[in-house]
């Protein structure tokens, strides 16, 4: 009994002493060299702004049934939440990154199994058994220098690595969606304006042709209208097949066939899709380590740090305990008879002498990794702060473009009207007419391609700055929380 005892607790010593070191040197500070103070443009609400409400949340605490105005847009969100493979794949990456981190998590607590063996020997000589059954411990290394811990945490930063890529491609399909639902709405929007458009060329057209009949005007004016007509012709079906693309593309973001219920309606405009102001007010800097992507290069950092200490810890010698209780006997049937008991108890050192450099080039492999976990780190951040850059000096810019595009379609409308009067009169030629419509068709496409990259660059700088990973606002589920 004191032999038992006395081993039992030089084992609970060892268990103690194991995981208390660790060579994990300081994960260095991230340098990005990003100005201080974000390009934000001076913002006066007008147009589609002027009713929008100001975030009282940040970006990243508002969800995205909150942040789009459109119900059909939302649905349709959700539909691929639940069915994209990308998303699905990320899905599954992260249960794998867990799985992996238990694994190796596992190698730091002792591995207890049951074993019982027979064992016959014949020949020659003449045939003897033997029976053993016990329970043991198989090859526990004592983590005197931290190596099994630093190898479980750099899984456990990998996993949350994972995680947050995770949530990453969350963000990036919420707002492909939207992309891809808002260039089907201004493409059925120019599909409109092309067929509107073709069907007044086709009764100048037919106008021209009675006048011609009559004297009133030229062979050449005929064919003029008749090449605006093909021309007309040739975008209405360009374009139609444009609207056909776009509704592959989300259905295959959607995961599935998209319902025509939730497709933009045939007559909308592509404007107002968010119920958010173009610029969040009360920006601050460190918005971007909200981002998961910024998140989980510093994981990843975290985790390259850990293998250095692993690297570290290779150098110094390792101790490994095996050891079992049983019993032992000849016969199966005295297998657990009195007097039959054993025991084994084989503790092993190892002591790297000569290994060939090949302790010091993984040291080196882990340092070096470590240096381009930092790169990559301070990378995310300098690539986070330039998307957001980008769509906030591009929010006011566009929606600048946006009123002087709808300016220009007004004037066009008005000059077309005034030079169909004047030719209906005869005072100005068939060509000033046909050069009114030519420009108020071009106005108007350019204003729906405006107003597309006025409220794509919205989504944009919604997922820069973090949003589209919650379903419902923060204050909302704090509600919700607080309400249970």
């Amino acid at each position: 009994m004191h032999k038992h005892a006395g081993l039992a607790l030089a084992l609970a010593a060892a268990l103690a002493a194991s995981g208390c070191a660790t060579l994990v040197p300081p994960t260095p500070q991230a340098q990005a060299g990003i100005p201080a103070e974000w390009p934000l443009p001076e913002v006066t609400p007008t147009g589609a702004d002027a009713g929008a409400e100001t975030p009282a949340l940040p970006m990243a605490d508002i969800g995205w049934r909150d942040f789009f105005a459109d119900p059909r847009l939302e649905e349709v969100v959700a539909l691929a939440l639940d069915n994209n493979r990308d998303l699905r794949v990320a899905i599954l990456n992260v249960e794998r990154a867990r799985a992996q981190y238990r694994i190796q998590r596992a190698d730091r607590l002792p591995s207890i199994g049951a074993e019982a063996v027979m064992e016959r020997v014949g020949g020659d000589i003449p045939v003897s058994e033997s029976h053993t059954a016990g329970v043991g411990l198989a090859a526990f290394e004592l983590d005197l220098f931290g190596r099994v811990r630093n190898l479980g945490e750099a899984a456990l930063q990998q996993y949350l690595a994972t995680e947050e890529a995770q949530r990453s491609a969350q963000l990036s399909l919420v707002a492909e969606v939207a992309s891809a639902w808002l260039t089907l709405a201004a493409d059925q929007e120019q599909l409109r304006l092309s067929e509107q458009a073709l069907d007044t060329y086709l009764q100048t057209l037919e106008l021209t042709g009675k006048r011609h009949e009559l004297g009133a005007t030229s062979a050449l004016e005929v064919e003029q209208a008749r090449t605006q007509v093909a021309t007309a012709r040739t975008d209405v079906e360009r374009i139609r097949g444009q609207v056909a693309r776009d509704r592959n593309a989300l259905d295959l973001l959607a995961g599935a066939p998209v319902d025509a219920s939730l497709l933009p309606a045939a007559d909308a405009r592509v404007d107002a899709v968010t119920g958010i102001a173009a610029v969040p007010a009360g920006l601050d800097a460190d918005v971007l380590l909200r981002r998961p992507d910024v998140i989980a290069a510093e994981h990843r950092l975290l985790a390259a740090s850990a293998n250095i200490g692993a690297a570290r810890a290779a150098f110094f010698p390792s101790i490994s305990l095996t050891g079992s209780v049983g019993s032992a006997s000849d016969e199966l049937s005295g297998l657990f008879d009195s007097g039959t008991r054993v025991w084994s108890f084989i503790p092993r050192l190892n002591l790297p002498i000569f290994q060939g450099g090949r302790l010091r080039a993984g040291l080196g492999m882990a340092t070096a990794d470590r240096d381009i976990a930092l790169a990559e780190y301070e990378r995310a951040i300098q690539a986070g702060f330039r998307e957001v850059a980008d769509a906030l000096v591009s929010s006011e810019s566009l929606a600048a473009q946006v009123r002087a595009q709808q300016d220009l379609v007004d004037a066009a409308t008005r000059a077309e009207a005034l030079a169909r009067a004047r030719y209906d009169a005869g005072v100005d030629s068939h060509l000033v007419r046909l050069d009114a419509q030519r420009t108020l068709y071009a106005a108007q496409q350019a204003l729906v391609a405006t107003r597309l990259a006025e409220q794509a660059n919205r989504v944009t700088l919604y997922r820069a700055l973090g949003g589209g990973w919650r379903k419902d606002s923060a204050r909302q589920v704090a509600q919700a929380a607080g309400g249970e």
